[in-house]
């Protein structure tokens, strides 16, 4: 890439600076500069550091290696999705924030489920007692999705869905809101989570064992595949493991990695062709506070996924080759000291997704490390993605680090070190059987405890928790949920179990039990089961009976 009589001028001017830089420090100048995942930054970089890089390797945008992004015009042709994570109450609750947010200037939904939701539990249940309602909204039965989705049209905006082991069902319960307002399947737009392989390593909602919970994601996968075809059937999850502790690398290894084990169970179990399915796999990955290495996360990781889709899975098709993703900003890096320090934090996070190539994105709100986020919360996350889309300038060109001496090194640094991780898995036998080892849990921990070592010690500072920690805290309305919520949630869905059919509900039951009992695919059966007002928890049941229930097993 350079002359050997460039790389000389420049050993020989490094030398020079470094002399001077020796000359400008004291002995008490031994801090320590790193990333928040501990990777060591030098203090320049130069040509030596690029000096083996192949233009090839980071290429145009819409090109393999897609280093600069997967669609040819970064965003002048198409800007990123804004989703604001939404979900509290009851349906009707929700739903009155989905519309507020649509009439602001949100592009798309997404929502959050309360705790008996995404465990697979009713409103009803014992185990769902003072749960209902409060970390995400209720979603019981097709009658609560048909008001979640009042008045939204379900062909024109997209919704995200953030459920993991009852995925299949509030899947379903959207399909069937779809079809009662006359939409077709081929013209529903959204993304359900569905990732199982990272609840067990790092998020901890999970309800059946993990070979039983792959079959369900590639059952929904296939599904997708012949009759949703705009649907994105799994996000594979970087985010949870991030937010659980570990480091970015371990965030980019650890989620290719079961983003390999979910194609090659389709392949498996399927028998389905890879260019058939893998261009509607999506990922989702969290945008953290250290600008750089996170720019850095994201180029790499489509780099990465290309490769592997080309070398390991022989894909054809450019978009099976295309790693299309989902950011939020990190939650972990919120503090409930100086909560208004959380806007700073997260427009930085959102520029370094967005100079990272997102295609989707969700800001957190300032008080959401203290509550679910409040209308003025949301308000000020929203114009934050709308300020730095109309006012920065920064999504004038693609990928305008490209080239940069720092952030081509940190690309690689990052690449190299996720590689090294996926081999061992691989040696181990693949993701399924590193977390059935505890590989990945452990890593996490380790990185977690390391990372809360250095913020003890303060050799990692979080601004107002280990310094800077004077003056007043600034009073909040923080949002609450009414205890009245459970007792209307419960009564609605005892008044739609007496209302229904339960004779059709008990059969429609036995024909996803003796599907989830044989090889058939049980999407078909789900839905037949929600049409007739089956709740999430009865269908769950039936997944819970026939695949057994999962005890972490506790590594630590």
């Amino acid at each position: 890439m350079f002359t050997e009589k460039t790389l000389r001028q420049m050993r020989d001017g490094m030398d020079k600076w470094l002399a001077e830089v020796r000359k400008a420090l004291n002995s008490s100048s031994a801090r320590k500069f790193s990333t928040v995942s501990d990777l060591d930054i030098k203090p320049i970089y130069t040509p030596e550091d690029i000096k083996d890089l192949d233009f090839a390797s980071i290429g145009y945008p819409g090109f393999y290696p897609f280093t600069r992004g997967v669609q040819a015009t970064g965003y002048r042709g198409r800007p990123w999705t804004i989703r604001l994570f939404s979900g509290f109450g009851t349906a009707s609750d929700t739903n009155q924030r989905w519309h507020q947010l649509l009439r602001e200037g949100e592009t798309g939904l997404s929502t959050a489920f309360d705790f008996p939701t995404l465990m697979g539990y009713d409103s009803d249940s014992p185990r769902a007692r003072a749960e209902v309602g409060k970390c995400g909204v209720a979603i019981d039965t097709l009658a609560d999705m048909e008001v979640l989705t009042e008045g939204i049209p379900l062909d024109k905006v997209s919704t995200s869905m953030t459920i993991n082991p009852p995925a299949s069902v509030l899947w379903a319960m959207y399909l069937a809101a779809a079809e009662k307002q006359g939409v077709g399947w081929d013209k529903v737009t959204g993304t359900i989570q569905n990732d199982m392989l990272k609840e067990f390593v790092a998020q901890k909602t999970f309800m059946c064992p993990p070979g039983p919970s792959i079959r369900l994601v590639s059952d929904t996968i296939e599904f997708g595949t012949k009759h949703v075809p705009r649907w994105n059937t799994i996000s594979i999850s970087g985010y949870h493991i991030r937010e659980a502790g570990s480091t970015a690398v371990q965030e980019l290894a650890f989620t290719l990695a079961d983003g390999i084990a979910y194609v090659q169970d389709v392949i498996n179990r399927k028998k389905m062709d890879v260019d058939d399915f893998a261009p509607r796999l999506s990922f989702f990955f969290n945008s953290h506070i250290d600008f750089f290495e996170e720019i850095a996360k994201f180029r790499a990781a489509r780099r990465m996924w290309a490769k592997i889709m080309k070398e390991r899975f022989k894909a054809k098709n450019p978009r099976s080759l295309w790693l299309r993703f989902h950011t939020q900003t990190a939650g972990c890096s919120l503090t409930a000291q100086q909560p208004f320090n959380n806007v700073i934090r997260t427009t930085t996070e959102a520029l370094a997704a967005v100079l990272g190539g997102t295609q989707s994105l969700h800001t957190n709100s300032l008080d959401e490390v203290l509550a679910l986020p409040s209308d003025f919360a949301v308000n000020i996350a929203l114009r934050t993605q709308q300020v730095i889309a109309e006012e920065t300038g920064v999504i004038n060109t693609i990928d305008p680090l490209a080239g940069s001496y720092f952030v081509e090194t940190l690309t690689n640094e990052l690449e190299e070190k996720a590689w090294e991780y996926i081999e061992k898995i691989d040696k181990m036998g693949g993701m399924l059987a590193a977390i059935e080892r505890g590989f990945p849990q452990l890593e996490i921990a380790n990185a977690a405890y390391k990372f809360q070592q250095q913020i003890d010690s303060g050799e990692k500072i979080m601004t107002g928790v280990n310094k800077y920690q004077g003056g007043e805290e600034t009073p909040m309305e923080l949002l609450k949920i009414d205890e009245k919520v459970e007792a209307e949630q419960v009564k609605r869905l005892r008044e739609i179990k007496r209302t229904r059919d339960n004779r059709k509900v008990a059969q429609k039951l036995d024909g996803l039990r003796s599907a989830c009992k044989s090889d058939r695919n049980v999407m078909p059966y789900v839905i037949e089961a929600v049409r007739e007002y089956a709740t999430k928890q009865e269908i769950c049941d039936v997944y819970r009976e026939v695949f057994g229930e999962y005890r972490d097993p506790g590594f630590f």
